[in-house]
């Protein structure tokens, strides 16, 4: 059998199944009910990951892709566009771009988190051709940065004793021509890591965002926030704590819930956790946070600070608004 690429590729960089688990990666409460919840999401995401590299084609990575849990399948998504993008970085090619703007658009979020995931393991010296051109709307390239949380996630979820136990940070990159900014969407990413690597369990999640420098933990929580309404499993009360736990970064929570529900709605499928998760942290449904989401838009790049930080505050304090108003 000769050894094309993909094959060369699914050795070097494909992680097994059991290789993404709580338990193989040392987390703490591998026992909890949550922890098997949770595993299921980065095992989606190999799962997605294999169907690209297996396929001879678009359609039929979607097809496996879309045989998943409603769900789950935007974490195969999240899988599969990772595989594309390290294939296309390395050999050229359009597979990313023409399944993000395929079967893949719904999950368009969760597609720049894949392109993330690829960055992680691509040398730097390809990284610009890591986000090909895209037709995705008005908001693009503005939540592209949502790839560099995903790279954030991935440092952090693999190496959380250099990422998270030293708090380390990576050197900058000038993505969308921000270096500056670039550490702070890490820090997002890695905040997602967070609620995985603590299981779920707020006081434990808490402490460990506390421990991150004080200049760092609003980008850190709004991760948090992110995913425990994107990924669950928590109930209302449980993510409710979050914000309570979060203090003065109770906003950033609650803008990490409301970027999670637009997400959910994209896919056309919000499970009962991020219903309540959203109530609880936004006061809001998800298509309610979804309207906020629209509402307070910034696309234009002029000036220091990234459209999509601006976007991100203006969320904060829309939502800060109608709090005052209930």
């Amino acid at each position: 059998m000769p050894v094309t690429f993909t094959r060369m590729l699914r050795w070097a960089v494909a992680p097994a199944v059991t290789s993404v688990t709580g338990a193989h990666l040392g987390f703490p409460a591998a026992e909890l009910p949550a922890r098997a919840a949770l595993d299921r999401i980065p095992q989606a995401v190999v799962v997605g990951f294999e169907s690209a590299l297996e396929s001879p084609g678009t359609a039929a990575i979607a097809a496996r892709v879309e045989l998943m849990d409603e769900h789950l399948r935007g974490f195969g998504y999240e899988g599969a566009v990772m595989a594309t993008t390290i294939l296309d970085a390395a050999t050229g090619g359009s597979r990313t771009r023409a399944l993000v703007e395929g079967p893949a658009r719904p999950h368009g979020l969760l597609a720049y988190i894949g392109v993330g995931f690829a960055l992680a393991r691509l040398p730097r010296r390809l990284w610009s051709r890591a986000l090909p051109e895209l037709d995705l709307g008005a908001y693009h390239p503005t939540l592209s940065w949502l790839a560099v949380d995903g790279y954030g996630f991935d440092l952090a979820y693999f190496d959380r004793h250099r990422w998270v136990g030293t708090r380390a940070r990576p050197r900058p990159w000038p993505f969308q021509g921000a270096p500056t900014y670039f550490a702070r969407a890490v820090d997002q990413g890695m905040g997602r890591a967070v609620w995985f690597i603590d299981g779920a369990r707020p006081e434990h999640v808490a402490a460990t965002v506390g421990s991150f420098d004080p200049a760092r933990r609003g980008d850190v929580w709004s991760g948090v926030g992110l995913a425990a309404t994107f990924a669950g499993p928590s109930t209302g009360e449980d993510v409710a704590a979050l914000a309570v736990l979060a203090g003065e970064h109770a906003p950033d929570v609650r803008l990490g819930a409301v970027l999670a529900a637009r997400a959910r709605c994209d896919a056309g499928s919000v499970p009962a956790h991020t219903e309540a998760a959203t109530h609880a942290l936004a006061g809001l449904s998800p298509a309610q946070a979804s309207e906020v989401f629209d509402a307070c838009a910034v696309l234009d790049d002029d000036g220091p600070t990234p459209a999509y930080e601006r976007w991100r505050l203006a969320i904060k304090q829309e939502l800060v608004r109608i709090r005052s108003t209930v």
